[in-house]
């Protein structure tokens, strides 16, 4: 770990680590939450388990992603800003205003571009719905391409770590709309931001639920666009094609290898490259699990 220290110590910035100075909150809510629902079905251990092995090993593959490929690449975008936005207090409002709508490009073409939905699947994979739920991130994140879609705020002339930093801040606000303890919230709350309720219905695999409610902080991104809906009916959570396992690479790995396979089944280079855009269901065959 001592070359990681270094690594971080050479190209790090305290924004770098806003989740991980989260991450004692997140952990005094979820042992909250698990007392709270003890003996409910709400918490099952081998799932929380899964969780917080799939968070905790995200972060450290994040950070590295982030110093070796991530702020490299945004650094040459910013070189080639079309303005230099220096951050006020209303500047930072406007900039997390705008990673909010961006937020919403990316979670929205996670669910509708299988290349992205390879890394997004595995946020998707518990049945159960509660704090522990939100520390479920994919390593392969950085690899997949997330932070691209945050490059025109860079490009604008926001300095890189602002950005990400107000993601981090708007991905912490998140882990707290993971939950069922939460019934619904005051009317113009519901309308603006996201809540429990709304987010519950995000992790939903009944039919009228699936591709919904994709905003991070805010849900005016999905009234706007018609891709809200609200929790009416109880929710069935997890993903349409289960991935039964709880070994910590397949979590992260499955749907790629699903992915390759379906491209290897086609007879065209067309039709294999199609995969990568396409829906996560166009011609998908089976659930890519074989032990």
């Amino acid at each position: 770990m001592d070359w990681l220290l270094d690594l971080y110590h050479r190209h790090g910035d305290w924004r770098d680590l806003t989740l991980v100075m989260l991450s004692p909150v997140f952990a005094v809510f979820i042992a909250m939450e698990a007392w709270r629902f003890r003996r409910t079905g709400v918490f099952d251990f081998r799932d929380t388990f899964d969780s917080l092995n799939s968070g905790g090993s995200y972060l450290v593959a994040d950070l590295i992603l982030l110093v070796v490929l991530v702020l490299p690449a945004m650094g040459w975008v910013y070189d080639h800003r079309l303005f230099t936005i220096a951050v006020t207090p209303w500047r930072f409002l406007g900039l997390f205003l705008l990673v909010e709508f961006l937020y919403y490009g990316f979670h929205r073409g996670s669910h509708r571009i299988r290349w992205f939905w390879c890394a997004h699947v595995v946020h998707h994979g518990s049945e159960k719905m509660n704090f522990g739920t939100a520390l479920r991130q994919s390593w392969f994140y950085p690899v997949a391409g997330n932070w691209l879609f945050y490059l025109p705020a860079v490009w604008l002339g926001f300095e890189p770590r602002w950005v990400l930093f107000a993601l981090s801040l708007n991905l912490g606000y998140q882990f707290f709309v993971h939950t069922t303890w939460v019934d619904k919230l005051p009317g113009w709350f519901e309308y603006v931001f996201n809540t429990p309720s709304h987010h519950r219905v995000h992790h939903g695999r009944n039919p009228q639920y699936v591709d919904k409610n994709f905003g991070g902080m805010l849900i005016v991104f999905d009234r706007l666009f018609g891709s809200f809906v609200p929790e009416e009916a109880p929710v069935d959570y997890g993903l349409e094609h289960p991935f039964p396992t709880h070994n910590l690479f397949w979590l992260n790995a499955h749907e790629w290898r699903a992915m390759f396979r379906d491209m290897a089944r086609e007879t065209t280079w067309g039709m294999r490259l199609a995969h990568l855009w396409k829906p996560p269901g166009w011609r998908r065959h089976g659930n890519g699990f074989q032990g």
